[in-house]
């Protein structure tokens, strides 16, 4: 081997050993290809490690850019971006105890503290339940937002649903029910109760309801339709999510389908209210709907028919006010003064007690004078000035099933036995707890009477808020006529004076009731009395005792004392005052200062009976009847003859 061999096996062995030391070849030394290159110069060293440094300069903005996009684009996703959270469903539902049963109504979940609202129980009933695989709702369920016909008696622990012919009845825990005289059974348990909370078979409930269900699960649900007619549907476009609340961030209820067919409730810009077949109300976004139009939809039904008895004249009854037998005598009297009377409407019946008794003034010779002056005899019942006088004994009367049924029995007997030809029902006595059972005493009192030919009618104040209980929707369908009584705007009991019978009390009176009752079924009572009232500043000591109350509210004491129409213009002429006409009230109306205090007075005399008739006759009302026979003066029944016969 030669020298430049040797050398070149040196530098390789060398070259070996410090790669297995881990030490890397001088980089510096130059190949032997290397030795005839330049090095670059320090210049455009410098150069090119400026562009390296620019170069990861861009390299890190960018990566930086990168970082704070992606975070931005979570917070936005975060705060705009669609949730996937599901809602809790027995929560939605209300469904908060073994064997309980969702209910949807008419696209309206209905939860317990719902329902305990409408029974008015302390504790919340659960709007619906399974028992032994059957379903049942609740009856304050039933009966507010189903069917009101269904009545529920816990003390005597009765089902009841009046038809026309009489009652359908099931006791608890039976599959029979008695059809007004028949006897039938099912293949069910009609009627549940826990404690005092009755629960009806569901499809006993549809056998006398126009609706239909659907049962459907997880979690276990009972859909129901019960109102039909126009409703606005729309398509599904595509699949999407039903949503508890308008946003994407709301909780999931249920996912609908591509063609699938929704009610649209209400219209929230981006986001529709929407309730699907199965029974979720909630909302999609408003894009996911198509074909969005009014829908009429209906259901074969034979809706049972309240027959009623109809006088072919217009109705001029007069209330005779009879507080005892004595009175009776004086029927020719008081008919002889009259003008154009079809009917005279004595109070003869009142509830004696709390156990169903009937205390009566009825007299068939009184009965046998009217006929014979061509007179109609309707007999009043009354829930006062009789053996009771408060709401509680009224409501101890009327929520049983069997003392209802004493006072009508003893009632339609006396009719009978008395040839009397209608009777007139006065009940002023009921509180907002005894509506429903009033109004099943209307319907069963209403049976019996057209069952023996006996005209039936009903009276009411005129209706406002506080007595929506008297139901007299449900009076316009059972009963032959409805009566208001368009008096009473200013009682005894008023805190200010004022008109007893404005115009404008009357005639919104009138209006009211015929959103419910029929024009030829509907009575308007006027009264032949007024109210002179007795005005006095409070004291300083009357006014710091009632504090908080309303009665602070108003600075004057107020006394007040009824007279008839002679009685009070005789007052005021006696007083040396003068009555001019307001308009407002459509009355003469007078005031004067005597005795320490001011005596204010709105006369209800011909001209303003005029002009109640004038509404009366306008609105093509069944008649009118006037509170009371003897308190007129002689030239009212001119007036009512002139606008009423």
């Amino acid at each position: 081997m030669d020298e430049r061999e040797k050398k070149g096996a040196r530098s390789r062995r060398a070259a070996r050993t410090a790669g297995r030391r881990g030490k890397r070849p001088d980089r510096t030394a130059r190949r032997p290809e290397e030795k005839g290159r330049k090095r670059p110069e320090p210049g455009k060293r410098s150069s090119r490690a400026r562009r390296r440094r620019r170069n990861a300069v861009i390299r890190w903005t960018i990566f930086i850019i990168l970082i704070a996009a992606a975070a931005g684009g979570f917070l936005i996703w975060q705060r705009y971006g669609s949730s996937n959270e599901r809602a809790d469903l027995n929560s939605y539902y209300g469904l908060d105890e073994e064997g309980g049963l969702a209910v949807v109504i008419n696209n309206e979940v209905v939860r317990s503290e719902e329902a305990a609202a409408e029974s008015g129980q302390i504790q919340s009933p659960a709007p619906g339940k399974i028992y032994d695989g059957q379903y049942y709702i609740e009856y304050s369920v039933v009966r507010e937002r189903i069917n009101k016909r269904f009545y529920w008696d816990s003390n005597e622990n009765l089902l009841l649903y009046t038809l026309p012919s009489g009652n359908v009845e099931a006791e608890v825990g039976s599959s029979e029910y008695t059809d007004i005289t028949e006897t039938k059974s099912e293949d069910y348990i009609i009627l549940k109760t826990e404690g005092r909370t009755a629960y009806i078979a569901l499809p006993f409930i549809q056998k006398y309801t126009n609706m239909e269900y659907a049962v459907c699960e997880e979690p276990a649900r009972v859909v129901i339709t019960s109102q039909w007619g126009d409703i606005r549907t729309a398509q599904i476009k595509k699949d999407t999510e039903v949503r508890y609340q308008g946003g994407v961030k709301s909780p999931i209820l249920t996912e609908v389908k591509k063609d699938d067919k929704v009610a649209v409730l209400e219209d929230e810009n981006d986001w529709m209210k929407v309730g699907t077949e199965d029974g979720f109300v909630g909302y999609v976004k408003t894009n996911t709907l198509d074909n969005i139009k009014e829908e009429n939809i209906s259901r074969e039904f034979d809706e049972p028919v309240y027959t009623n008895i109809s006088e072919d004249y217009t109705i001029n009854m007069a209330w005779h006010n009879v507080t005892n037998t004595d009175a009776n005598g004086y029927v020719e009297e008081m008919i002889a003064k009259t003008k154009g009377l079809t009917t005279i409407a004595p109070t003869w019946f009142s509830l004696a007690d709390t156990e169903g008794g009937v205390s009566s003034l009825a007299d068939a010779n009184y009965v046998n004078y009217a006929h014979q002056a061509g007179l109609k005899v309707w007999a009043v019942l009354r829930d006062f000035h009789g053996g009771i006088n408060s709401y509680d004994e009224t409501y101890e009367v009327l929520s049983y099933t069997s003392k209802r049924t004493k006072v009508i029995n003893q009632v339609i007997a006396e009719a009978l036995q008395n040839e009397i030809d209608g009777i007139n029902l006065d009940f002023e006595l009921v509180s907002t707890q005894c509506g429903e059972h009033f109004i099943q005493f209307v319907r069963e009192l209403a049976v019996k009477c057209r069952q023996n030919n006996i005209v039936f009618s009903v009276d009411n104040y005129v209706p406002q808020p506080y007595n929506a209980h008297y139901d007299i929707e449900e009076q316009g369908q059972v009963a032959d006529y409805v009566v208001i009584m368009g008096y009473d705007e200013h009682t005894d009991g008023s805190y200010a004076a004022g008109s007893v019978a404005s115009i404008g009390y009357l005639e919104n009176g009138i209006a009211d009731a015929l959103k419910d009752v029929a024009a030829d079924k509907l009575i308007a009572g006027v009264p032949f009395f007024t109210r002179l009232w007795f005005e006095t500043p409070k004291t300083e000591e009357e006014l710091a005792g009632e504090a908080g109350t309303e009665a602070a509210d108003y600075p004057n004491k107020v006394t007040s004392q009824a007279y008839g129409m002679s009685d009070a213009a005789a007052a005021v002429e006696g007083a040396g005052a003068q009555a001019s006409w307001d308009d407002n009230t459509g009355q003469n109306y007078a005031q004067w200062e005597a005795d320490g205090g001011t005596y204010k007075i709105w006369l209800e005399d011909t001209a303003s009976l005029e002009e109640k008739l004038k509404v009366i006759r306008e609105n093509q009302l069944a008649g009118v009847a006037e509170w009371s026979l003897g308190m007129e003066e002689a030239g009212a029944w001119d007036v009512i003859l002139r606008y009423i016969n």
